[in-house]
Order: structure tokens, then sequence, then C-alpha cells
């Protein structure tokens, strides 16, 4: 299934879930910084691109675990003003029509340990520099989106379809690890069949990184996918009846 998708191969009438999608899908991100003060060769306030991990919030907030030793993470701290683009054109012979994101926002430290954790099991290897006293993770709240979701299908996005509202989501995050931990450790079977029959996904032990309204992410060795939801789950009991959905339609060929 491509990129914001929805089940019968078009392109959902709802940009906002496209596009939270394809940031959602996403494990690398460029981004954009305004060069700090003081920077040499007269490039104060020039823009600065980088490549850096990416995560999200529940409410699809982008979320970056980055050091004080990079230049991107002192630019944002003078000024948190940032770009991200989010590219999911791979798949595509020709690149230029695939579907990509641009993300303008504000960058700022997050210091709630739980959004930490969604970012390590997003990538299991960071776990080993998240406790250097040099690494924080920063969130962006999105303040505007340009998608090109094809070509010459192009999009400007306002924040709220960038990110979810509260009523969307709180009811499931004290949830969330309830429903993971258990997907994990006894349906390894259903995960493997939305790897290889939805997402046509090579075999591999595939397991769930993460949930949230609009879909959940898995992972096998080096490769991740994302599986976007046909309902916006906005409690546990709901999550739990589209994995339920999911995991028969994927047993019954897909």
């Amino acid at each position: 299934m491509a990129v914001g998708e929805q089940e019968n191969g078009a392109m959902p009438a709802d940009i906002g879930f496209a596009a939270r999608t394809l940031m959602r899908g996403a494990t690398l991100a460029a981004l954009a910084t305004l060069s700090r003060p003081g920077m040499e060769g007269g490039m104060e306030g020039w823009p600065s691109p980088s490549l850096v991990l990416v995560a999200f919030d529940l409410d699809a907030s982008p979320l970056l675990l980055i050091s004080r030793l990079a230049e991107h993470t002192r630019n944002l701290e003078a000024d948190g003003r940032c770009g991200l683009l989010f590219d999911a054109t791979a798949d595509h012979a020709d690149r230029l029509t695939g579907p990509r994101l641009s993300v303008q926002g504000m960058a700022e430290r997050a210091g709630d340990p739980m959004l930490l954790e969604r970012f390590i099991a997003r990538h299991p290897s960071a776990r080993a520099y998240a406790g250097f006293r040099d690494f924080a993770l920063w969130r962006v709240t999105a303040k505007r989106g340009h998608m090109v979701a094809g070509f010459g299908r192009i999009h400007s996005l306002e924040p709220d379809a960038l990110r979810l509202p509260p009523a969307d989501w709180q009811d499931l995050a004290p949830q969330h690890d309830d429903i993971v931990a258990p997907m994990n450790q006894d349906h390894a079977d259903a995960l493997a069949l939305y790897a290889t029959r939805l997402l046509d996904q090579p075999a591999g032990d595939w397991h769930l990184t993460g949930i949230d309204p609009d879909g959940c992410d898995l992972a096998a060795g080096s490769f991740t996918a994302r599986l976007p939801f046909a309902t916006r789950a906005c409690g546990a009991d709901m999550a739990r009846a589209e994995l339920a959905r999911l995991a028969a339609r994927a047993r019954n060929g897909g």
C-alpha cells in the first residue's frame, strides 16, 4: 500500500490523514534550521540543512533526539523555527512524481519520558546514547504544511490537518503500552501477516513499535512499515478493534 492510500488504493479525501500517514511512515527527515547569531562567514540567519532521525507523538508531532554538539541543535536553541522534509518517493521510478511533505514548525525541548520511550521504540539504537548529557528530545509543533501528493497534486495544510486534537488521542495514551506489549508477545503471527499480506513487506521478525489514532508502526530489523487504520482509533477499544479487523483481513488474503 502506497503512503497515504486508502485500502481501495485511492488517495483519501482527507489530505490531512494522507499527510500524517506520510510523516508517520518516515524514520528520517531533512531538517532546516536558521544559522545562529555569531556564525562565522557572515552566515547568520541563513538556512542550514541536515539529516535527522524522527519519531512521532500520538498527535503526529515530530520528535527529534539530537545532540547539543550538532550545529542544528545550537541553531534551534537560538531560534526554534525550523522546517522538515519527509520524502516518500523512494519506490517511484521518477522520484519527482512521488509524494513528499514539507512542514514548517517550532521546535522546543520536551521533557516527557514517555515521548523519549516512544522515540527509542522507533529507533532502538538510540537507547545507547539517549542518556548522554548532551542529548535531548525536541518536539516540533507544526505551523504549516506543503504536500506534493504526486505530479500536479499540491496541497497547503493548516496545523489542525498535521496534528490531531487531544480529544483524539488522550484516551489512548495511558493504554498504549497495554495494547502494544500483548500484540508483540502473543500475536506475532498477525503482525507478520500485516507486513507481508497487507504491506507487501518481506518475511521477518515483525513487531509493533507503536500505535496512534491513525494507525500502527511495524519494524523487523532494518525494515519499517506504516499500516494506516480505516477508522480513527480514539481509544483503546477502538484500536484493538482495528487491529483485529486488520488481522482478519490479512488472514483472508488481504
